[in-house]
């Protein structure tokens, strides 16, 4: 392609609002162009690199037995009503009306569209297991679109579904799924690691995160180097911490704390630590109330306790329910009197090693100090609550934690029988007995994959294209081309000659200074880059230097083609 003919429209600067490297990058490298908050333009070099992803993905899927299909856009209300989803997505649904009044919804993701096509059309055993995918443009309504295409509201995506009978059958299907995500990030040039995650709105009851490993990456990883058991830190287990028995109890009082409702202000204000303090965080469980205990300087992970509640919602009481529960307002409840209230009081394990504590007075501008758990208040129940940070051990086998950073790039969920049971999508068994389709769902985030591999692979000239993602395989560019036809002529030959053996080349034959064809090189990030000019023309050589490379050197031009051959 020669680049006189294609639509590349570099940035020197990127837009103040892009706030990721991959978002600054794509923007200056002409990939995309914003649109609105969180939906962006795929230019003709994003594109290509969208599209490369999409083919490795569709190769794999297919290899992997799975069927691709395309499901609609656009979805009626009916079928999320039965999934009990109309009302529990939230706001990130974005919901319209046809010019009849019939309510829809732009497809987030695909679950109930898929679930009834197999209902309607699978009714035995026999006709199990049914693995489907397509590629579809999805939107999320996020609150607060950020990072780029990363965290956009309007995004690309690859979306997988199967049926099963039985659990051997979906066991068996979801490790097809997983092994053929393993080979797509390894096709796609990436260090990536596969972690267990919590299911968050897609539901099920376990599922895997892709994470492409990078210092810029959204998430954290806990890794255990001893076992190798690997989780984001939202669903990483941690191992119960075995504390002494408490001795030295001393009797506990009440202090005037003013003003100091957060944990530093009123470890600062009593002269004590913040793992001394005992906070509660109030939240409604499926309506109900429930409160957790933390240490103070623990942060509570609520998927964990969304997880162990067993609950389809969880949202954070406001000040009204704090009030009306412990009789003060946040920053200063207390876990005393809530269980006569019928209150749920759970704990986190590290709770139970505070001694002498500092807790919520449950009155404004108190706060109960030499508190004991076990003796001035009793939780329901201990569990594993807080983020994994430094310093937790391993549930699996006691290791301690090491943590990385990562890109979320593909999901893979067991779902078992969550939307086929409300859904009541059956089959008649070999008994001819109706049961529940069991089901899996395999998402790959494909715009997510692109930026992905900019977060991983760059420097501060540009991007570093991982070859298999590369929209292009060379760039060629000229020196004194204007003034000196013999280069245009050599340079015409080298872009024929690569193209014939199989290279995709893009051709920099503009009227442009050196420094500016360089630049552009540098910040578009193809593989390998080729230089002819009047100075290498003379000895028959062009200038030969890899992206990842500083130094350029001199090649023949007559061995051009078959040094290439040996780089692919």
């Amino acid at each position: 392609m020669r680049l006189s003919k294609y639509y590349l429209p570099t940035l020197k600067e990127a837009p103040k609002d892009a706030d990721t490297v991959s978002a600054k990058l794509m923007l200056r490298a002409g990939l995309i162009r914003k649109t609105a908050s969180g939906i962006y333009e795929w230019l003709p070099l994003g594109l290509k690199v969208l599209k490369k992803v999409e083919q490795i993905v569709r190769e794999e899927m297919n290899a992997a037995g799975s069927n691709e299909v395309w499901l609609p856009l656009i979805q009626p209300k009916e079928l999320w009503e039965e999934s009990g989803r109309w009302n529990y997505y939230g706001r990130e649904l974005l919901r319209i009306k046809d010019r009849k009044g019939a309510e829809f919804c732009f497809a987030p993701t695909a679950e109930e569209v898929i679930t009834n096509l197999i209902k309607r059309d699978v009714t035995s055993y026999r006709q199990l297991p049914v693995s489907l995918y397509q590629f579809a443009s999805k939107f999320r309504d996020e609150i607060r679109p950020r990072f780029g295409v990363m965290r956009a509201r309007e995004f690309y995506m690859k979306d997988g579904y199967s049926f099963h009978a039985d659990e051997d059958s979906i066991n068996k299907h979801y490790q097809e799924i997983y092994d053929a995500y393993v080979r797509i990030f390894t096709r796609c040039g990436f260090k990536f690691k596969p972690v267990e995650a919590d299911t968050g709105a897609i539901g099920g009851n376990f599922s895997h995160e892709f994470m492409v490993l990078a210092e810029t990456g959204e998430n954290e990883i806990a890794n255990c180097p001893h076992c190798g058991y690997a989780a984001n830190t939202e669903k990483a287990e941690i191992m119960p911490t075995v504390f002494p028995a408490a001795s030295g109890l001393k009797t506990m009082e009440k202090a005037a704390t003013p003003g100091a409702h957060t944990v530093e202000d009123v470890a600062k204000m009593l002269g004590r630590r913040p793992e001394d303090l005992i906070k509660l965080l109030v939240f409604t469980a499926d309506g109900k109330p429930v409160a957790a205990l933390m240490r103070g300087d623990h942060e509570l992970n609520e998927h964990k306790l969304k997880s162990f509640l067993k609950a389809s919602q969880l949202e954070k009481a406001n000040e009204e329910t704090y009030v009306k529960l412990t009789g003060s307002p946040v920053g200063f409840a207390g876990p005393a009197g809530l269980k006569e209230k019928g209150v749920k009081l759970i704990a986190d394990y590290h709770v139970r090693g505070v001694v002498n504590g500092v807790a919520g007075g449950n009155e404004k501008d108190m706060h109960a100090v030499n508190v004991n758990p076990g003796r001035d208040f009793e939780p329901e129940i201990y569990a594993d609550l807080k983020i994994a940070a430094s310093g937790d051990a391993c549930a699996k086998c006691g290791g301690k934690f090491t943590f990385t950073r990562g890109i979320e790039v593909g999901h893979t969920f067991k779902l078992g029988t969550k939307y086929s049971v409300s859904m009541k999508a059956e089959f008649l068994d070999e008994n001819q007995k109706s049961k529940p389709f069991l089901m899996g769902c395999y998402g790959i985030g494909i715009s997510r994959v692109v930026a992905a591999a900019i977060e991983q692979s760059h420097d501060v000239n540009g991007i570093i294209w991982p070859a298999p993602l590369a929209p292009f395989d060379v760039y060629l560019a000229t020196v004194d081309a204007d003034i000196n036809p013999k280069v245009k002529e050599a340079a015409e030959g080298v872009y024929k000659k690569l193209e014939g053996a199989g290279f995709e080349v893009l051709y920099d034959d503009r009227a442009e200074r050196p420094g500016i064809k360089f630049k552009d090189a540098d910040l578009i990030g193809l593989p390998h880059r080729i230089v002819v000019s009047t100075r290498t023309l003379e000895a028959g050589q062009c200038e030969y230097k890899a992206r990842v490379s500083k130094d350029a050197v001199r090649w023949d031009l007559a061995e051009l083609a078959d040094k290439f051959k040996t780089l692919k």
